[in-house]
């Protein structure tokens, strides 16, 4: 399962009916060292924080594509142009992206638009794409100002057995081309 918002689906579906019929989950949400809606908390985490802890601590194999390595794939003008080069469906992708690049570079000063969402898809299919280390993430529940902050033990300060594969690093180059080749298939 790619779960790609906040995961109140996904939390109440295991409440009700455990974890079977469910191999693995890839989320795209979290990070391990900053936030996208508020300072401290990536948006899909810190809609449904709740869920998302009783997800992470499901028991079944999940990961976390966060916002640490979506940020890492930036589409910029190189791959626009060879989207473009794929027919109708990859100019506009390719035309939705020149919006979101706006966006980045007045926001956070990139020259290209993060494909989160693509990045937890390609984890899935592309098996080795994207670097992972198995550590405990909690999800922060409490606090006014930190509240649905995932909590990556990345280097291993607490004995909290690990809960999740985290996204640390991914293959830019091997993702675009995935990227590219995908959307070529559709015509």
């Amino acid at each position: 399962m790619v779960a790609t918002g906040p995961l109140t689906n996904v939390a109440r579906y295991l409440a009700e009916h455990g974890p079977e019929g469910i191999e693995r989950i890839v989320v795209m949400g979290g990070a391990i060292a900053e936030g996208n809606f508020t300072p401290a908390a990536e948006f899909n985490v810190w809609c449904d924080p709740e869920a998302a802890a009783a997800v992470f601590d499901s028991g079944l194999d999940v990961s976390m594509m966060g916002l640490d390595v979506t940020h890492q794939a930036l589409l910029g003008a190189d791959v626009e142009a060879r989207l473009r080069g794929t027919g109708r469906i990859g100019a506009f992708v390719a035309d939705l992206n020149v919006h979101f690049t706006r966006y980045h570079r007045e926001t956070y000063g990139w020259e290209g638009a993060p494909i989160h969402d693509a990045v937890a898809v390609a984890h899935l299919i592309r098996p080795g794409l994207v670097e992972t280390r198995h550590r405990n993430v909690e999800v922060e529940l409490e606090s006014e100002l930190c509240r649905g902050r995932t909590i990556v033990d990345l280097w291993k300060r607490t004995e909290r057995p690990p809960n999740v594969h985290v996204g640390v690093a991914i293959d830019v180059d091997a993702f675009f081309d995935l990227l590219v080749e995908r959307i070529r298939s559709l015509g």
